[in-house]
């Protein structure tokens, strides 16, 4: 078989590739703008090398790496039949290292050095997953769902230390920030002096328009009460400044909170149409939002993981040990996917008081000092591995099935 080896180094505007043959030499090289004249022009490069070989698919491979496994650009070149490895920046710069230890780096030389890594070490590499269009589309909106959650919760704490700084008053009269009362009576009265004058009446239909239920009167009683507690003060100018900026932190807010809820009916909407909704959402501890995260983070390609440790290595939940001589220790992984980890340990958190199974494993955990977060992520580990089992039979998860082997051991 004839194989080509292709290093495409990227940016936003433009692609370095260099091709290279089986011995390491350079057959070509170019610096191809983005979009499909570049595209054009890197399959002319290819089918130049190849010739008439090209017109016999089965006898050629070409293999190229780059350091992305996601767009357009990528994605024309795994419609394009290609062989598309997705090297990650931290395994390039290893390698970038072997070739060079004068620290030097150029595009055209990574393009060089990426063609040399998957021209050598392409069985270390990981080809960029078969995803359908559906877990991409997945992929997309629940990412963006959570990229904005993250969004708030920094603006909140912008929201958070301004406050401190100016009027700590708010922070005893709101436990929630970024509640929907709480930023409707802030963006009303940013200062201390028109907070205080703030009625029961007034506070009452805030909590009324953010839909809060009950005694209203009654609610709205000890948030006035704090907001007209006694506090230190600034000088007059300093407080307004505040006040101005603390209006606009609120203004940002109540627009992240409208995305996310407007996010948040996609993801569900675009969750469940997926064909594997079903199944991830029978595991304990995943519902739409999360079980979202879930399959954009792990994909729905059914060759991309051989088995559940290869699951479970991805996840980032299963253990690595490092020994040397007579030292052995084994730690967490540090180095995953924090979206991925994130939805992973969250679901095992709401899975030990939702299933006994899960519960009774992390108990064990427990029992053998193992603390929160490790015992947590114990768990998480052995979820991963009943969601992988699940997802390859094509069956819902089942309690008793799920923890069986487990049962002798726990009971003991």
């Amino acid at each position: 078989m004839l194989r080509l080896f292709v290093g495409d180094d990227w940016a936003e505007a433009h692609h370095d590739v260099e091709l290279m043959d089986a011995s390491g030499k350079r057959l070509a090289k170019a610096r191809l703008p983005e979009g499909v004249a570049g595209m054009s022009r890197l399959h002319a490069m290819i089918g130049e090398q190849l010739g008439q070989d090209a017109e016999n698919a089965d006898e050629v491979e070409v293999v190229i790496g780059i350091e992305t496994d996601r767009g357009p650009w990528v994605a024309a070149l795994v419609a394009a039949g290609y062989t598309v490895l997705a090297v990650n920046p931290l395994q390039a710069a290893r390698y970038r290292e072997r070739l060079s230890v004068s620290g030097a780096k150029s595009d055209a030389a990574d393009a060089h050095m990426l063609a040399d890594m998957v021209r050598t070490d392409a069985h270390q590499l990981r080809p960029v997953a078969g995803d359908s269009p559906q877990a991409e589309a997945v992929k997309v909106v629940a990412r963006m769902h959570k990229t904005l959650i993250w969004e708030r919760t920094r603006h909140t704490q912008r929201l958070r230390h301004a406050l401190r700084d100016y009027f700590p008053a708010a922070l005893a009269a709101f436990a929630d920030l970024d509640a929907a009362e709480a930023l409707d009576l802030l963006a009303r009265a940013a200062d201390p002096a028109a907070a205080a004058r703030l009625t029961i009446s007034q506070i009452s239909a805030a909590l009324k328009r953010a839909g809060r239920r009950g005694d209203l009167a009654a609610k709205a009683a000890p948030i006035q009460v704090a907001l007209r507690t006694e506090q230190l003060g600034l000088p007059e100018v300093v407080t307004a400044a505040y006040a101005a900026s603390v209006r606009s932190l609120i203004a940002v807010l109540t627009t992240l909170n409208e995305q996310v809820t407007v996010l948040s009916k996609e993801v569900e909407a675009h969750f469940g149409e997926h064909p594997a909704a079903e199944i991830i959402t029978s595991q304990p501890g995943l519902g739409a939002i999360l079980g979202a995260r879930v399959l954009a983070e792990f994909g729905d390609d059914p060759q991309r993981y051989a088995s559940a440790k290869a699951r479970k290595n991805y996840a980032g939940t299963s253990p690595i040990t490092r020994a040397s001589g007579k030292k052995k220790v084994v730690a967490a992984r540090f180095v995953h996917n924090d979206r991925l980890i994130d939805a992973l340990i969250t679901q095992a958190a709401t899975a030990v008081r939702v299933s006994p199974g899960a519960r009774a494993y992390y108990d064990k955990q427990r029992a053998r000092d193992a603390d929160y977060n490790t015992a947590l992520r114990q768990v998480a580990n052995r979820l991963v591995g009943i969601l992988h089992g699940c997802l390859k039979t094509g069956t819902l998860y089942d309690e008793a099935t799920a923890w069986s082997h487990h049962a002798e051991s726990l009971a003991a």
